[in-house]
């Protein structure tokens, strides 16, 4: 049956009774407004672990000056008959005040990494995303902790602070959920007309252009960044904000295009900012040769 926990310590007591136990923990962190690719994460984690600890906290260190904190979307009555359903152990849905009491002033920092592709639109979002993770780490202890490839600045920046700070946690990244039309999942698509998420399309298609011409034979990074932008551009009501093709560790925007590196982007639809990216990768030509 699925308990709801609200306060730090009550969460650090079950989690202590699930060690005391030897069972293993596999950790979700969201923000809420639930969606397909969140519960992706969650089934995988019931998958492979004893227990299923969910977070749903949207943290107000990683949202920045006139960003959309108060209107992010907020559905916890739905989101937790969602995680009913699939048999999760534990939400814990902390107040900012609990998680962040009066003098409160410690950050994360991360040289180089944080202030990339979203950091530079969206200074000291990953300070707060660093910030959070760590927190929520520390008070549940999993042994597996999840996330999605769509986020992948985000998992770069978490799997960087586990290793930096020796963090007894396995990070696993699963793929990006997407609709039938190609459009990721995403809990900021509610803000959304029919017409915007048609034309957020534009988003997938780049990235698919992208890897077609890998496909082909393309290496030069400028080459496909520049007919990914025709097709972004091709959009009356969207307006990038980066198109990068990037060193999946440094972050670091490539020249050439080798196996593993990505095509990442963010653009905004009407008012709404959109991130998505793809993992390029090379098909082999085989030759058989007749005797």
């Amino acid at each position: 049956m699925l308990q709801v926990i609200t306060s730090i310590e009550d969460i650090k007591q079950r989690i202590k009774t699930f060690k005391e136990n030897q069972l293993s923990i596999g950790f979700v962190p969201t923000m809420g407004a639930l969606h397909e690719g969140h519960l992706s994460l969650v089934r995988q984690a019931k998958e492979e672990n004893d227990k299923v600890v969910v977070s749903i906290f949207v943290n107000p260190l990683q949202f920045g000056i006139n960003e959309d904190f108060t209107q992010y979307p907020r559905t916890f009555d739905n989101d937790c008959e969602l995680l009913s359903k699939e048999d999760v152990d534990i939400v814990f849905n902390p107040k900012a005040s609990e998680m962040y009491p009066n003098g409160f002033c410690t950050s994360v920092i991360m040289e180089r990494i944080e202030d990339r592709l979203c950091g530079k639109s969206r200074p000291g979002h990953f300070r707060g995303v660093a910030v959070v993770v760590l927190k929520l780490f520390n008070l549940v202890n999993p042994d597996i902790a999840y996330f999605g490839q769509k986020d992948f600045q985000q998992t770069v920046v978490i799997k960087r602070v586990v290793a930096d700070l020796n963090l007894g946690v396995n990070i696993k990244v699963l793929p990006t959920i997407r609709n039938k039309e190609g459009l990721a999942l995403s809990s900021r698509n509610a803000y959304l007309s029919e017409t915007e998420k048609n034309d957020a399309l534009c988003l997938y298609k780049a990235l698919i252009k992208a890897q077609t011409m890998v496909n082909a034979g393309a290496k030069n990074a400028k080459e496909i960044l520049g007919e990914m932008e025709k097709i972004i551009n091709n959009c009356k009501s969207a307006k990038i904000d980066y198109i990068s093709i990037i060193n999946p560790e440094t972050l670091e925007s490539v020249p050439e295009v080798r196996k593993g590196d990505v095509a990442a982007l963010a653009v905004r639809i009407g008012k709404t900012r959109l991130i998505d990216n793809t993992i390029l990768f090379f098909i082999m030509a085989v030759f058989i040769h007749l005797i």
